[in-house]
């Protein structure tokens, strides 16, 4: 492979230019092809030998933990608790609830046997005709139907009441078309359920978990996001109302970022769920259901990413910080590691997360690309002229700006650092979205802007759904939501002619 040069401090670096140096596809040029190499070359996840399955890698599965662990928090923080069901469900469970089998009948895997063994003829391994089970299992493509009954058992009075329980898992769901992080037969997840005496109770369920995605998402991950509710047709299989976080790439489609369903009564009365209530009259609970998936992943890099690489919000970056020394000689680097060493010992302390990177088989023009292209937020240099003058270099990932710091004032530096980081890629991204929601009151109009401009179209809709199906097969945009904070309006479906009373966001999607 060729070498490539770069200028650090006056002085001139060469490193050899490795998978990880060469330069991703611009976004204009091809955004899907973008993030694929993004994905793969800044060791996020890759394809795996399972078709449409995916293998985390290390770097990807930590940005994962630390969503993970902020997500958990704030579930406990509103009185939920982990629990663990089966991966397996059996068939018959599915089937109790109609509108929920028919919802996932097309993306179930079936085990149906138990047994392998060496074929007669010594060809290889093959399945036990002999082994075959007396009833399918259904791995989970969500787990409703074995909670629910489970929560049979658990259920028998109105002390039992509320029921809040959550489940870190993966689940299967059999794509044919996949891309990583977005849509693969297998994905990480987490699914909350609950319980509730009263329908009132379980509705402020959904919409508590509706806002606490809103939040994280927000305020975490740096994504701007609209609160609303989905469409009959867009619904949850089997629920009666579902709350969503929509979000908008910077291609101008949208992503689906978490959702909150209100399922009634429906799985209380398929599995037969009843409570006495305080008279000692039975009822059935009311339910909900709410997950957000890896999917999330994706939804970060889009968001923030650019045609150098990853640019991550500090508050979920696994190295916040990273520092790279530039040195001659063994002697050198003794002593910026000397000086280096309170440092990182200090911002630790903190708890901010920092990488002191001394490796002698790269050169740091190769090392400030990978942490360019790894997203990490802010970069500290020190050379030998740093050492003489008592300074640091800073570069700050999001805007590349660089400066000078005296080493007395870094750590406050880095630490003003991660904080206006944060609120910059928000504000970016927030510019972004409102840049790119268009009103529209025509057809021809709503055709002509999401051809051009993309992003979401808020439109009045008739409410029917033979008006968004039509919509759908004639432009590939689908209704993403009816915001919650949308206001009455008088007017026309932009289709139909027929009263509206509230706009809808429209958008091709992920």
């Amino acid at each position: 492979m060729p070498n490539y040069f770069i200028l650090i401090k006056g002085r001139k670096f060469c490193a050899k230019l490795t998978s990880m140096g060469k330069k991703l596809t611009k976004r204009e040029e091809d955004y899907s092809k973008w993030y694929n190499e993004l994905v793969v070359k800044a060791d996020l996840a890759e394809s795996s030998g399972v078709r449409g399955c995916m293998v985390i890698k290390p770097y990807g599965y930590a940005i994962w933990e630390k969503m993970q662990a902020q997500l958990d928090k704030m579930f406990k923080e509103t009185g939920h608790e982990n629990a663990y069901f089966p991966l397996f469900i059996p068939k018959s469970y599915l089937s109790k609830e109609a509108s929920h089998v028919e919802g996932f009948a097309k993306e179930c895997a079936v085990v149906t046997h138990y047994r392998l063994k060496n074929a007669e003829d010594g060809s290889g391994i093959i399945v036990d005709p002999d082994a075959k089970l007396e009833e399918e299992l259904i791995v989970r493509p969500t787990s409703e139907t074995i909670i629910w009954d489970t929560y049979r058992r658990w259920i028998q009075s109105y002390r039992d009441l509320p029921l809040l329980v959550n489940q870190w898992a993966n689940v299967v769901r059999w794509e044919m078309r996949t891309r990583l992080f977005l849509r693969t037969a297998e994905f990480l997840w987490q699914e909350g359920h609950t319980a509730h005496a009263t329908e009132k109770e379980a509705i402020a369920e959904a919409e508590q978990m509706m806002h606490v995605y809103a939040e994280f998402a927000e305020e975490y991950m740096g994504v701007p996001v609209i609160k609303g509710t989905k469409t009959a047709s867009e619904r949850f299989a089997g629920a009666v109302e579902t709350y969503c976080i929509e979000a908008l790439m910077q291609d101008g489609k949208a992503l689906q970022a978490g959702t909150s369903h209100f399922l009634g009564q429906n799985f209380a009365k398929a599995f037969d769920v009843k409570f006495a209530n305080k008279e000692g009259k039975q009822e059935h609970v009311w339910a909900t259901s709410w997950g957000v998936s890896t999917r999330l992943m994706g939804a970060l890099i889009m968001t923030h990413s650019d045609d150098n690489g990853l640019v991550l919000p500090p508050k979920l970056a696994p190295i916040q910080v990273v520092i790279v020394p530039i040195y001659r000689g063994e002697d050198q680097l003794d002593a910026i590691s000397e000086r280096v060493a309170p440092l990182v010992k200090e911002l630790r302390s903190k708890g901010i997360s920092v990488k002191y990177d001394n490796r002698d088989t790269h050169k740091p023009g190769f090392k400030f690309n990978e942490y360019e292209l790894k997203g990490v937020p802010v970069r500290l240099a020190i050379g030998q002229r740093d050492m003489e003058n008592g300074t640091y270099e800073v570069a700050r990932r999001d805007t590349f700006e660089k400066e000078t710091v005296a080493a007395d004032g870094i750590v406050g530096k880095i630490e003003f650092l991660l904080e206006d980081i944060q609120k910059n890629i928000h504000k970016k991204a927030l510019e972004h979205r409102e840049n790119h929601i268009t009103e529209v009151n025509s057809y021809e109009e709503f055709k002509e802007v999401l051809e051009n401009k993309g992003g979401f179209l808020s439109a009045h809709w008739d409410g029917t759904p033979e008006t968004e199906e039509r919509i759908k097969e004639e432009t590939k945009a689908t209704i993403r939501c009816i915001p919650i904070d949308a206001e009455e309006e008088e007017g026309s479906c932009m289709v139909s002619g027929k009263p509206s009373l509230k706009r809808v966001l429209f958008a091709k999607a992920y």
